[in-house]
């Protein structure tokens, strides 16, 4: 053969296989740039707002790698807030103390409550303060959601105080409303959460309907008992939702909290029994039971929630039984307070999105059904925007 047809051949075949390499090649890597990389289990799953497996409404993710680190912080707040602590293998934050944050986060109840107080005051120092006047006050009292009865009687005292003293001056005006406020909000009632008992691990009950974020609720409880110094454990006794475990898992990982789990379909007392077991064997300062969210209307599962309580008692007494309400129903939360109550005596009240309403007079409405306290409200969707009640910086914020 032609020595020069030969070589031509040699070029023309390494040319072809060349291309085909290259071709291989540009291929698997857009595969790869297709293919997600498989999730991690507790640093890639973000806990929901709800009773989900949904990211959190507002925040942002941010993974850090600084200094060795790994993991998924949750942030709807400056980052200058968010201090880790590094752990073999994992990122642990520190929560934002219970202390001030009513401070940091009344902003928000003001800007979504304001218009209540408005229109009151505006009603109340107009030139004809008539029948008619009294009337819209009652409707924009009910329209609150304070409730019927708390209504009237706030009206029939603001009505009173005003034939006596007689003045319609903005400034005094304010501060008789302000004090008729409080008074219904009632600042004498016992908003103590108990964390810590002399004789073993407080014991706290999460419980509640179907959504109102009772698992979020949990590890943000969990996080504002680490930051005041409290040693946790919590108890996934949510055992239907397949998502409920594995979402209170990562909440007690971000801060170093233990968390007893059961296998899906497990029976919710054994865990609960389990969780108290191990917390008075670790000499913890309080258990979080966790319980699987129920409508008030299925005895069967009521009558379940009964007996967790009671399998808890023969470890440790149950301290406190904590409902928690979303305070956008209104007052179809009242019922729903009324039979959980009936069933496993509540002891406080976790009002959560009381941001995301208008309708404040709730507070005032669910205290007065069950006679407990509203104990924690949930003002945002930070991991760190749940705070300890507190009556009169509630009151300023409605009429700020």
């Amino acid at each position: 053969m032609n020595p020069t047809l030969l070589i031509v051949l040699i070029v023309a075949a390494l040319a072809i296989v060349g291309g085909v390499t290259t071709a291989l090649v540009v291929r698997s890597r857009r595969q790869r740039a297709l293919t997600a990389a498989p999730p991690r289990p507790g640093i890639d799953y973000a806990p929901g707002v709800g009773d989900d497996d949904s990211v959190p409404r507002d925040a942002e993710r941010r993974t850090i790698e600084d200094a060795g680190l790994t993991g998924t912080a949750l942030l709807d707040r400056p980052a200058d807030t968010v201090e880790l602590v590094e752990e073999p293998g994992v990122v642990l934050e520190v929560p934002l103390p219970s202390a001030g944050r009513w401070t940091r986060l009344k902003a928000r109840l003001a800007r979504s409550n304001s218009a209540l107080g408005k229109a009151l005051l505006q009603l109340l120092t107009s030139d004809n303060l008539d029948e008619a006047a009294w009337e819209e006050i009652e409707d924009t009292l009910l329209l609150s959601d304070l409730g019927v009865a708390p209504s009237q009687e706030l009206v029939e005292r603001l009505r009173t105080r005003v034939r006596v003293e007689g003045t319609a001056d903005p400034v005094q005006v304010r501060a008789m409303l302000r004090e008729e406020l409080l008074a219904s909000v009632d600042p004498a009632l016992d908003r103590t959460v108990i964390t810590r008992r002399d004789d073993g691990p407080a014991v706290l009950m999460v419980v509640g309907v179907n959504g109102t974020g009772k698992t979020t609720t949990t590890g943000k409880i969990a996080r504002l008992l680490v930051a005041d110094g409290r040693t946790v454990v919590l108890g996934a006794a949510d055992t239907f939702r397949a998502a409920a475990s594995q979402q209170l898992q990562t909440w007690g990982d971000r801060v170093g909290a233990v968390v007893v789990r059961g296998d899906e379909g497990a029976d919710p007392a054994a865990v609960a029994f389990d969780a108290v077991r191990d917390a008075t064997t670790d000499g913890a300062d309080a258990v979080i039971i966790d319980t699987a969210g129920r409508l008030h209307t299925k005895v069967g599962l009521m009558d379940e929630l009964g007996k967790v309580k009671r399998v808890i008692g023969k470890q440790a007494p149950v301290s406190e039984v904590l409902l928690v309400l979303d305070a956008t129903t209104g007052q179809n939360g009242l019922v729903q307070a009324r039979v959980f109550s009936e069933v496993v005596d509540v002891t406080g009240i976790v009002l959560t999105k009381l941001d995301g309403t208008a309708k404040g007079g709730i507070v005032v409405a669910v205290q007065r059904e069950l006679g407990v306290p509203v104990k924690l409200v949930g003002l945002g969707e930070g991991p760190d925007d749940l705070a300890p009640f507190e009556p009169e910086a509630f009151v300023d914020a409605l009429l700020d």
